[in-house]
């Protein structure tokens, strides 16, 4: 990749991240002014920006860089995740949440403690901080700054070591991230992740769309048939007992570890919880299924 090139995408990358912050920034300017505003946007989130917050939260690094490279080095059998998370995310809708909105909670452990004692709750609530500060963030920020590291050949571009080039890049990325949630709370996160989503979408179907016309010299048709003719088993969903997912797992600890992501891991979720009311929040989860 040439200097110019990624002056280019970096340039073209600030301006559209400036235009999210300032549509979020307009959209939130004096709404938070309670710690309900900025936790739970006020409660009064529409199912449109619910969907697009959730969409973008579980559009991280981990499925955008980790199931792709399973797809790439075995089969499409890894898709089973994000399958299987529409029937965690309907459960949800259907019968979760609308005990979650009728008792009025803020988090999980607050349900937990409700149901059960403080003991429980505070245990919950160390599991998920430990959860998320050991597995979910170093993993999510780890993969993302490896594949911006290799985008744009960090090290070789800014002449320093490759240990220095991915710590700045983790850092740069999560700065940026924080930015959003500190000063805007749950309201600019759903904007923004909204916004992001649409361009995600469109990059999404770009992404595929172009690799198949490269494959095929310049011919999208040609490089589909490339596929599935010269690499048939790239193609296959069912995966054996040698493959990340193998079938029989779907419908044993797949559906339960989907179960909780959609319906008790608190960073997803919070949107739900945030909601304007059941009708809404039920459109906002049905909107990333359909």
């Amino acid at each position: 990749m040439t200097i110019q090139q990624v002056v280019y995408i970096l340039i073209t990358g600030a301006l559209f991240m400036g235009l999210v912050a300032y549509v979020s920034y307009r959209m939130t300017k004096g709404k938070v002014e309670s710690a309900d505003d900025y936790f739970l946007a006020g409660r009064g989130l529409t199912g449109i920006f619910i969907a697009g917050s959730l969409l973008l939260t579980n559009l991280s690094a981990e499925q955008l860089i980790g199931l792709n490279g399973q797809s790439f080095a075995g089969n499409m059998s890894a898709m089973a995740w994000e399958v299987t998370a529409g029937i965690a995310a309907i459960i949800m809708a259907l019968f979760l949440l609308p005990r979650f909105l009728g008792i009025g909670i803020s988090t999980i452990p607050e349900f937990l403690s409700q149901r059960y004692d403080e003991d429980v709750r505070r245990l919950t609530v160390l599991l998920f901080l430990f959860g998320y500060m050991c597995v979910t963030i170093p993993s999510m920020l780890y993969s993302g700054g490896l594949a911006v590291l290799q985008l744009f050949d960090v090290p070789e571009l800014l002449g320093i070591s490759f240990e220095q080039s991915l710590w700045l890049v983790i850092w740069f990325i999560g700065i940026i991230g924080a930015v959003y949630a500190i000063f805007g709370g749950l309201r600019a996160v759903a904007v923004s992740d909204t916004l992001n989503g649409i361009g995600l979408i469109i990059i999404g179907f770009l992404v595929p769309t172009l690799g198949f016309i490269a494959l095929g010299d310049g011919n999208l048709v040609d490089g589909m048939k490339t596929i599935a003719t010269e690499n048939p088993e790239k193609l296959n969903a069912i995966g054996s007992e040698n493959d990340s997912v193998p079938f029989l797992s779907i419908f044993t600890g797949m559906i339960f570890a989907n179960l909780f992501y959609w319906a008790l891991n608190q960073y997803v979720i919070q949107r739900a919880l945030g909601a304007k009311n059941l009708a809404e929040v039920k459109k906002g989860y049905f909107s990333p299924v359909i």
